[in-house]
């Protein structure tokens, strides 16, 4: 080998910045374990906020006092390794920007027939087109009949777009612009949601726009407050200043609507009219009752006779906006009846525009000693435009302070525009004893009353409420960032907690060290002393990839972890072929100098071939996967690259080194020596055989897929799903039966031990927004309830802290609408994949017979592995879904299948070149024979690797690591008898030149 020097000192500097680079997580962990231990010293088990809240003071007081040549806990926390969210916990969201509402501000609000037709229609194509909202919108506003134009003045040609649209122009020049418009509101959106995260307090955040989509991912490694991030990411922050009614100008109004939606339930429930007729006489008399926190006999007639006052908890008082307060859980029922036109109707022509809006939710305690929350109904002075006075637009500056009575508040500061209207509005409110409600997306935080006659000069105001601290800040936050340009949705979210992932941690750590040290064993027992020449270079291959992640800033995740260990094979994989080549260069009596170069040299390509189709698929993979599954091809895709530099160039040094003076070196031991060797299947003769088991097995997995199908997951299909444990084993179908009495429809299978459970359900999954995953996971609270500790509150089951022993330990939730952009890609990757390796092994042997042998063992495998998922869903002790990272292991099976291939098939075209004469049949028995040591060799140190993850690893990848052991199974298999036949039942009694460059020489069959 040349230029030993060169790559000696390329190596030894490499391997010293990997290792510098790891030192960074080293220290960091140093500290943060310091941190546990003193929060330990301080606070019981018991007491986990407190714990959590004396680690965060520890680690912020030491933050930039030195650990190590300088470097301060700061500096190493910012460049250690980072770990996702399946990890270290966390929380994953995919918000979807609505281009609707984003359309809707561009058109001015248009009430263009036209437009809004197309907007309902491009509403409708999104439940069945694969397209984005815009194209949607385009395809429905031109298949509308007659002539419509974008360009008109009641949709673009507006004062919004006057300097970009005219009327002259097309509807497709239109367009143009519009697009630009849309991508600027994203991209507007993307920075106000960056600002707010910058805020939020989390190290190492991820924020970035899926392409050239609405969409947004955020990750926050370590967030644990679910409610308070989708508050934050989905509040648009549309800030409005409203004069508001006081409640004895609305309280008759609510009268008659109280009187007027019994009369119209009544008519709807004519049986029910005697009934509400005999309990008329005493209506009022018991809604007073009711308003002074008393029971009366009879309220389910009440709640007839008076549908809205048998709803009030308290009343308002006068000169107060608040018309009354509501539980939470009726303001649906109250806001139903107020839409009502007949209810409308009645309002006076002076208050037609009138806007019922609730105040900030809190909790109150009754007479009777219950609590619960509720809400103030509040009546806001609109207009036919609903356009508020002043909007969150003026403000240029926000604070979390405190106000006169030492209450949280949040100060604002607006612009000289917004002062004066505020000064011009609070005038006026002090003159008509009036206050003004200050609401943000849609909910009033507080209404003050203005005693200065002159207003309030100089633009500053004040927002109060019943806030904590929290609350306080990230209020402030969001005002000082700005409003979002449109409604934000989380369709995909994850939430793992940080028990789970310390545990995913433990878990993957301790399979990854097993596995290596097996296969080093491995590798010693059964290469010899080359072997551990072999085990040096693979330690050094581990260091590399971790280095290399740690450099870029790449994110290990469980599925990386996963990926790594897979290098370990495809390390050994490289190694093995190396010295299965040296064995055979000495056997036939080269000088052992002679015979290790040769060795290495004609493995080579094998060893490129092989890894670049594995290779290929990682690319596509990296491309078409998101989350822990780029993560997985990521570490892939890095192994394979140092696996090839660390078997070609590290492992040559070692043995260079040492035979450099001709010292013998063995590639074998005792044992191994002679295994292998006098091998000599007629693989060929046996393949009708093997074609009748494969179609048999086939025939099966087909036949399942047909009547059982496949477990698709949320990813796939949407829906919510929770990994809840319990403080005790419990019976996964007595908790599914509960849980089907709350959700109507759920599934609950043991998820690792028999105190886990996997619960699913569909329940509201079309609906979005922070108020609907409150309600599920009350629900699901309920359903399981009684399975539960005694005792144990809904705060206790929702939180998590690092002391958990029962709840909700991870949460994924999967919007239908990105669940068939999944589904989509998932198709698109697998198909895309076989293309890739089709062209690829074309263009590497020139003969479409290779593709042909090639894609039919990868069709073989890939059928197999998905009919063993269909024949075994239902009876596996793990999860056995199809999701994301099931496509991952699909592709990875294509990557492994073909790696033994294209060995396979290296060594037939090099036999057919060395040994022209012989006939077809045993060039490719011979080949076949030839790479059966380096075939099971791999295949069992792969499936040791495997084995080890699965019985030892997390539970979160049982199923993709299940799918991989059946691939190499499969592979293995297909390698032999279905590949290679394939390709000899198509080539043979053909000319040479199908296979070699010798058009005039005849392959006898």
């Amino acid at each position: 080998m040349q230029n030993k020097g060169l790559i000696t000192v390329f190596a030894v500097l490499f391997g010293l910045v990997s290792l510098y680079q790891l030192s960074f997580t080293y220290l960091a962990n140093k500290v943060e374990d310091s941190a546990t231990e003193f929060a330990n010293t301080k606070f019981s088990k018991d007491q986990p906020n407190e714990r959590s809240a004396a680690e965060a003071a520890y680690l912020d007081s030491v933050a930039n006092f030195p650990i190590m040549m300088g470097i301060d806990y700061k500096t190493a926390k910012a460049k250690e390794l980072n770990k996702g969210l399946d990890l270290k916990g966390g929380i994953n969201v995919i918000l979807q920007i609505s281009v609707k509402d984003i359309l809707g501000g561009l058109a001015n609000n248009s009430n263009d027939p036209a437009f809004n037709q197309a907007l309902v229609a491009a509403d409708a194509r999104q439940a069945v087109e694969q397209e984005t909202y815009l194209e949607s919108f385009y395809a429905a506003f031109d298949a509308l009949p007659g002539e419509n134009s974008l360009a008109s003045p009641d949709i673009f040609f507006n004062k919004n777009l006057e300097d970009d649209i005219n009327a002259t122009m097309t509807n497709d020049q239109v367009k143009t612009v519009i697009d630009r418009k849309i991508d600027e509101s994203i991209t507007s959106a993307f920075e106000v949601i960056r600002k707010r995260i910058d805020k939020f307090g989390v190290t190492q955040p991820n924020i970035q726009r899926l392409g050239n989509s609405a969409r947004i991912l955020v990750e926050l490694p370590g967030a644990k407050d679910v409610e308070r991030v989708s508050k934050l990411l989905q509040s648009t922050a549309q800030l409005e200043f409203w004069d508001v009614y006081r409640m004895e100008e609305m309280i008759g109004f609510l009268s008659q609507a109280d009187a007027k939606v019994a009369d119209m339930d009544r008519l709807l429930q004519p049986e029910t009219a005697e009934k509400v007729q005999d309990t008329t006489a005493t209506a009022d008399d018991d809604i007073n009752a009711l308003l002074d926190g008393e029971e009366v006999d009879g309220s389910d007639d009440v709640a007839k006779t008076n549908p809205i006052f048998s709803k009030m908890v308290t009343q308002g008082f006068q000169g107060r906006p608040v018309i009354g307060t509501f539980a939470l859980k009726d303001t649906a029922s109250i806001n139903e009846y107020l839409r009502r036109p007949q209810v409308r109707a009645l309002l006076p022509v002076e208050q037609r525009f009138t806007k019922f809006i609730w105040e900030k939710p809190a909790d109150v305690e009754l007479t009777t000693g219950e609590t619960i929350t509720t809400t103030g109904l509040y009546a806001i002075k609109g207009n036919r435009e609903m356009i508020s006075p002043l909007a969150g637009g003026v403000v240029t500056d926000a604070a979390q302070t405190y106000d006169q009575f030492s209450n949280i508040a949040v100060s604002m500061q607006m612009n000289g525009k917004g002062a004066k209207i505020w000064e011009e509005m609070t005038k006026n409110a002090a003159k008509n004893g009036t206050q003004i409600a200050i609401v943000l997306d849609d909910i009033v935080y507080s209404a003050p009353g203005v005693t200065s006659p002159g207003g309030i000069a100089g633009g500053r105001s004040e927002i109060t409420g019943d806030f904590d601290i929290t609350e306080g800040q990230d209020l402030a936050n969001v005002l000082r960032a700005g409003k979002l340009p449109a409604s934000a949705d989380i369709i995909q979210a994850e939430v793992v907690g940080p028990t789970l992932g310390q545990e995913a941690i433990n878990s993957g750590m301790i399979s990854f060290l097993i596995a290596l040290v097996l296969v080093l064993f491995w590798m010693v027992g059964y290469y010899g002393k080359a072997g551990l020449f072999a085990d040096v270079a693979l330690v050094v291959n581990i260091v590399f990839i971790f280095g290399i992640l740690a450099g870029l800033g790449a994110v290990l995740t469980l599925p990386g972890i996963a990926g790594i260990v897979l290098t370990i094979g495809i390390s050994v994989d490289a190694n093995v072929l190396i010295f299965e080549r040296i064995r055979e260069e000495l056997d036939k009596g080269k000088a052992q100098k002679d015979a290790i170069k040769d060795g290495f040299q004609n493995a080579l390509s094998s060893i490129l071939d092989a890894n670049i189709t594995t290779g290929l698929t990682g690319l596509i993979l990296l491309v078409f996967g998101t989350g822990p599954i780029q993560g997985f091809a990521t570490t892939l895709l890095i192994g394979i690259l140092t696996s090839l530099f660390t078997a070609i160039f590290i492992t040559r040094l070692f043995v260079d080194s040492y035979t450099k003076n001709g010292k013998p070196l063995t590639f074998a031991t005792s044992f191994t020596k002679n295994l292998f060797k006098n091998v000599n299947i007629n693989f060929l003769a046996k393949r009708k055989m093997a074609y009748v088991v494969s179609g048999i097995l086939i025939a099966l997995s087909l036949g399942s897929l047909a009547m059982n199908g496949l477990n698709q997951g949320v990813d796939f299909v949407g829906g919510r799903t929770y990994t809840v444990r319990f403080a005790q084993d419990v019976d996964a179908a007595d908790v599914q039966q509960d849980l089907v009495e709350v959700f109507g429809s759920a599934e609950a299978k043991t998820y690792g031990g028999n105190n886990q459970l996997k619960v699913t359900t569909k329940y509201k999954v079309d609906e979005t927004g922070t108020e609907i995953d409150q309600e599920v996971q009350s629900k699901l609270y309920e359903g399981v309830k009684s399975h539960l500790p005694t005792g144990m509150t809904y705060d206790q089951f929702k939180d998590d802290n690092d002391a958990k022993v029962a709840g909700i330990m991870e949460y994924y939730k999967v919007s239908p609408s990105i669940a068939d952009d999944i589904k989509k890609d998932s198709f698109w990757a697998v198909l895309g994949s076989l293309l890739v390796v089709f062209l690829y092994i074309l263009l590497r042997f020139r003969r479409w017979q290779f593709s042909l042998g090639a894609v039919a063992a990868v069709f073989h495998d890939v059928l197999l592995v998905l009919g063993v998922f269909s024949l075994t869903q239902n009876i596996m002790p793990f999860s056995m879904e199809i999701d994301q990272s099931f496509i991952a292991a699909i592709l990875t099976v294509i990557g492994y299948s073909l790696n033994d291939t294209v060995v396979v098939f290296d060594r037939i075209r090099e036999y057919f070149n060395d040994n022209p004469s012989w006939k077809f049949s045993e060039v490719i028995n011979n080949a076949l024979n030839s790479t059966l040591s380096r075939t099971l060799n791999t295949s069992l140190t792969t499936l040791v690797v495997l084995l080890c993850i699965f019985f030892i690893g997390a539970e979160s990848i049982r199923g993709l690591i299940f799918a991989l052991i059946v691939g190499v199974v499969v592979g293995t298999y297909s390698s032999l008898f279905i590949a290679t036949p394939v390709m000899f039942d198509t080539v043979k009694k053909k000319a040479a030149d199908l296979l070699i460059d010798k058009k005039d020489e005849e392959v006898e069959a």
